[in-house]
């Protein structure tokens, strides 16, 4: 039998305060989905509960504009607030936002301080799109970026690996951090497809040039490219960059069964993703590894793919069949969508 980690879960029936009875595919039965898992037998004894709290103003601004956190904040107790054509808020929305950021916030301290080995943030509303001054994609405050700069600022971090593997490019994220070398943001999604950024040779700017990776992909593919670029490209690259923490931009829109996208992404291909960030986190930072829920938009493919992440990230021994299969999943030739990026990432990487 394996050995298990007991993996630190952030969870709170107030995320579901936001937009509680509008008709949007962010809902709160994502959460509701997700939190029914965590008390099937799977995952009984795997996992603690870790209790959000409210991210302060001045811990908003790492990333935001003090416009930007007001005009939020001003949609307090408001039914209904239109933000763009995709993002909507209601009465609680804002105080949900700080919970989001908050409640990563204490998750990444937690996993620094050694109190446990890793973690997964089961909030909303999810963050990747919010920019600096401006809400996107259903995003109101860019949690991930948010705990990557309390990570650097306050808890006393050099170096912080971003990995976003959302079907949807974290438009917000790449631009809050392309001009430094302190954050490195890794993304793989879609491409063209919302926001429309995130090209390969989008690398970043000044002292942040290599710093940005973005691989941008096609309709159709599925685990076997994603463990190509996990294994080929994102594990020489990290172990080179060395973060003191690893970061995850979770979503679930590249399963295929998810309506909003066309990768085809299955359980186990998260699970492999999982499987091999752990291994890079074992080797540079002592497993220390947080996720935060972004995108899935699928009940069923949310719940069951969060099932494999949470189940991977409580395994401490190696399974040995789940690594040949990955193994075979990697295949002899190398993705041209690939190819192109570790070309691009040549000039900043030792890469093979």
């Amino acid at each position: 039998m394996p050995k298990h980690n007991i993996c630190a879960i952030v969870r709170d029936e107030r995320y579901k305060d936001h937009i509680p009875d509008y008709p949007h595919v962010e809902s709160a039965q994502r959460l509701e989905a997700i939190y029914e898992a965590l008390n099937e037998k799977e995952l009984k004894g795997l996992w603690r509960q870790m209790e959000p709290r409210l991210a302060a103003t001045e811990e908003l601004r790492f990333i935001h504009t003090d416009g930007y956190i007001q005009r939020i904040a001003a949609t307090q107790h408001r039914n209904y607030t239109s933000l763009d054509a995709d993002t909507q808020t209601s009465a609680l929305s804002y105080q949900t936002a700080l919970l989001a950021a908050g409640g990563f916030m204490n998750l990444v301290e937690a996993i620094w301080k050694g109190d446990c080995k890793n973690g997964f943030a089961l909030v909303r509303p999810p963050g990747h799109h919010a920019e600096a001054d401006r809400p996107m994609g259903f995003c109101l405050f860019n949690n991930v970026a948010v705990g990557a700069r309390y990570l650097t600022n306050v808890l006393g971090a050099r170096r912080v690996l971003i990995v976003d593997w959302d079907l949807h490019h974290g438009n917000g994220t790449q631009h809050s951090f392309e001009k430094d070398n302190d954050i490195l943001y890794f993304s793989t999604h879609q491409f063209p497809h919302y926001p429309g950024t995130g090209r390969y040779h989008e690398v970043g700017t000044g002292r942040g040039e290599g710093f940005t990776v973005n691989v941008p992909l096609s309709h159709g593919h599925g685990d076997k490219t994603f463990i190509q670029i996990f294994t080929r490209l994102l594990h020489p690259v990290a172990l080179q960059f060395k973060p003191d923490f690893i970061l995850v931009s979770a979503g679930f829109d590249t399963h295929y069964l998810d309506p909003l996208g066309g990768l085809t992404v299955t359980e186990h291909g998260f699970a492999a993703m999982t499987r091999i960030l752990k291994n890079i986190a074992n080797t540079c930072c002592d497993g220390k590894l947080a996720l935060t829920l972004e995108g899935g938009y699928h009940l069923g493919a949310l719940k069951s793919s969060v099932k494999e992440v949470i189940a991977e990230l409580c395994v401490t021994d190696n399974d040995p069949s789940f690594s040949a299969s990955i193994e075979e999943d990697l295949g002899e030739a190398v993705d041209a969508e690939v190819e192109r990026v570790i070309a691009v990432h040549r000039r900043y990487w030792n890469l093979p």
